[in-house]
Formats: structure tokens, sequence, C-alpha cells
């Protein structure tokens, strides 16, 4: 009598068919965001895996695959220990702000190669606390080796390169501070219904425009938020979508893309790695932009949101101020974008793009509370895309999920 095999055991080759399976994502949660001074980060890792777990409806033995970075020594190893697994398949690609599109993108393709069953995708960071408590302090840049050693010496800071990328582009096309502040007014409007958003009170225009000048031509609030938080989310195979508490949400097609690290290698300050990532998650899901119901967007700044924008092909280059100035990007614009109020309004501890694709799920599954986003017929939307953007628009992932 041969023996039972557990589910979540990975079959050898030999047994494997070769069909792909398809991947859903199945539990999504956040940790508790905005002002958390009492918690550590690994607490926040181990809050937003628990909350993604019963979300999820599934027990935490399926749990065959971790993925993590921006924590401990040995990320994601470490963290798996905190959450007591022992995974069989790991990835701690770290690319910034983009890593976690990316990471999907790289559990999706293993489970579908049955290389794992279900990854979960897990972060958490006491970014806002620890400065607080002086226990950290602000970077001016993310290191003086490599080649990264010919631009420290000139002051360059994160922010400076992007406000430098944003000159380029109102030299370049025209787009104005109006245009870029816009985006900002409007991210705010949409976390007006989001309890967990830090900052909800409307703003205007002219608010953006008068605020304190941090790198020309950003005032404060063209730029994120710093705050604390976690999140986490679970992919799973299509085998295990049955048992789940949720509707599942298909995993259609990913890119990932990284273009420079210096800005004397960037080609186009006018154009983000997105462009690429972009195209290719759209080919492999089979799915146009215009098919797009919600766009998720990494905003650390203003300017990111205006150009994935062109980059993902939502408008033509060069027509991202013209696009974003309408109200298109509210919940009821004619593409909803970053529905929670995304980095500048709603919270940003760091590498933020696995909120992206937490709001994403929520919208699709219709479980936004009272930001949740309907198309013009009243139904829920069908398709969302999540574009995380990583360093000095050095990285980009790019994931087109969808409804049932």
């Amino acid at each position: 009598m041969p023996t039972a095999v557990p589910s979540n055991t990975i079959r050898t080759a030999s047994a494997m068919p070769t069909a792909p399976r398809k991947v859903a994502v199945v539990g999504v949660a956040l940790s508790d965001c905005g002002r958390v001074d009492e918690a550590t980060p690994h607490a926040l890792h181990a809050q937003a895996a628990r909350r993604a777990l019963a979300d999820s409806g599934l027990g935490r033995d399926v749990i065959d695959g971790i993925a993590s970075a921006g924590l401990g020594t040995l990320a994601p190893v470490e963290v798996a220990e905190y959450l007591g697994l022992k995974p069989r398949w790991v990835d701690s690609t770290s690319v910034g702000g983009a890593t976690w599109e990316v990471m999907a993108a790289h559990a999706a393709d293993a489970i579908a190669a049955r290389r794992a069953n279900a990854v979960l995708l897990v972060y958490g960071s006491t970014a806002r606390a620890d400065i607080k408590a002086r226990r950290r302090t602000s970077n001016l840049s993310f290191g003086a080796r490599g080649p990264l050693q010919f631009e420290v010496p000139y002051g360059h800071s994160l922010i400076a390169k992007y406000a430098m990328a944003a000159r380029r582009h109102m030299h370049e096309y025209g787009t104005t501070l109006e245009q870029l502040a816009s985006v900002a007014v409007q991210a705010r409007a949409n976390a007006a219904t989001n309890p967990d958003a830090m900052f909800r009170d409307p703003i205007t225009v002219d608010e953006v425009l008068d605020g304190p000048m941090i790198a020309d031509p950003f005032t404060k609030l063209h730029c994120c938020i710093r705050s604390d938080g976690g999140c986490a989310v679970l992919l799973a195979a299509e085998e295990y979508v049955q048992d789940c508490a949720a509707a599942p949400v298909w995993v259609l097609g990913a890119g990932e893309h990284v273009s420079h690290t210096t800005m004397s290698e960037w080609d186009d300050f006018t154009v983000s790695p997105a462009a690429v990532s972009g195209r290719l998650a759209f080919e492999r899901a089979g799915v146009r932009p215009a098919d797009i119901d919600i766009a998720e967007i990494y905003d650390a700044f203003t300017y990111m949101t205006l150009v994935t924008l062109e980059d993902l092909g939502f408008c033509a280059k060069g027509e991202g101020g013209a696009f974003v100035e309408k109200g298109r990007l509210l919940r009821d614009g004619e593409l909803p974008t970053n529905t929670d109020g995304g980095g500048l309004s709603a919270q940003h501890p760091g590498m933020r793009g696995l909120f992206l694709l937490v709001e994403a799920v929520r919208q699709l599954r219709g479980a936004a509370g009272e930001g949740q986003v309907r198309r013009p017929d009243g139904s829920l939307p069908e398709l969302a895309v999540a574009s995380g953007t990583g360093g000095w628009f050095c990285s980009s992932g790019t994931v087109v999920l969808g409804r049932g």
C-alpha cells in the first residue's frame, strides 16, 4: 500500500504534468499602518502574514514558498524563521519599490512550473517610528561604491534624481507644475474613504504648489509620506482555489526590467523602465492598456505616476500632463489610479510595491468598502495593473490581474 503524499508536496519531475498551472492571489492583508510606534518590523511581518492567511481561508501548511526583502541579515531566511516557516522555494530579489511585482512574477512562474504550491510575499517596516525614535536617520545616498561612486560627490540625493527627471519632462513636453500637483490632489481625494490612509483631508493644487520646497520642482506634497506598516500577499496554484474563503484574482501576465543605476547611463529621463515591463506584462496577459479598469502605480513622487501612465500606454509620451489634469485618476474617473490614496496619502513605509497588489486585489474582489470602484454599468472592475518602480527609475515590475 503506497504511503499517502501530503497535498503540499511538490511532485518529482517524472510524475510532473507538463501543462503549466494557473496562479491566483488567494489572500491579501495589511498590518497596522500609519503611526505604529510600539511594533517591530518583524511583528508587522507576522501580523500581515497571519491576516493574509486568514483572508485566504487556507491553513499555513500549504505555504511552501516565501519571498521577502529589506529585513534581516539573510532575508528571507530570517523572516521565514520568525514566521515559523521552512520553505522549499525562496526569493530575496531586492530592486527597490519594484521588488514585490518582480517577486510576484517569480512566484507565479514557480507555481505554474510546480516548483512551489503557495508562496507568501510579506513586508513590514517601521521607517517612520525609527526616525521619530532616532533609531535611524534619513539617507542622502544609497552608497558610494561601484558605479555610484561617480555621482555621490555631487550630492545627488534620491529625490534630486527624480526632480531632475521631472524637470526634463517639463522642458521636453511642456508639462506644468499644476499638472503634477493634480496627481497629489487626486491621490488625496481617493484616500478620503480609506480608513487605513494616514492623510484624508482634501488638498488643492494651490496648496501643493505653495508648500515648502524639497527638491525643485517638488514641494512637500509632491512627495510621498513616511509611514509605518506592512502587508502580505499569498499566491497559490489553481487547485487550492476551491478551498479559499474569497474569490480568486488571477495573475494573467507580468514583466520586469532594469535600465540603469547611474544617471549618466539613463538614455532618456522621460522614459521609465515601465515602458518595457508594462509591454511584456500586457503581451503575456493578452490584454491592452485600454482594457484595464484600475491602475495601481508606485508614486513616491507625483512625476512617477505621470510618466508611468505614459510608459504603460494609457496615453502617448509627453501627454501625461494633459491626461492627469482632467480628474481621470479619481475613483470615478476614466482610469481610477492609486485608489487607496497611494504613497502620496495612504501609506509609504519604504518598498511600497506590495501595497499596490493588495489594493488591486481588493478592488477586483469588490472588497474595498467605501472606496470601491465600479465600472460605468455598476459592475465590478475586471482587470487591474500594478506597476512598481525601484531606485530612481532604475527598475520596474508590472503585473496584470484579472477577476474570476
